[in-house]
């Protein structure tokens, strides 16, 4: 009935898929990381370029 689901009997056939999924999970991991460390690093220019453009509004008054 289901033959297109193969579970193989001898279980060392499931060790090179679980090596892949390892390495793509820590690669996904690190891209976030990345991705984190970046958006943060956006985040601080921002804020005191608006901090700094705030600053001249406020002199000007």
């Amino acid at each position: 009935m289901m033959e297109f689901l193969y579970f193989p009997e001898d279980k060392s056939e499931y060790i090179p898929a679980i090596i892949t999924l390892v390495i793509f999970m820590i690669g996904a991991i690190a891209v976030m990381y990345f991705f984190y460390k970046i958006s943060k690093k956006e985040e601080r220019v921002i804020d005191e370029k608006f901090k700094q453009e705030l600053e001249k509004e406020s002199d000007d008054r």
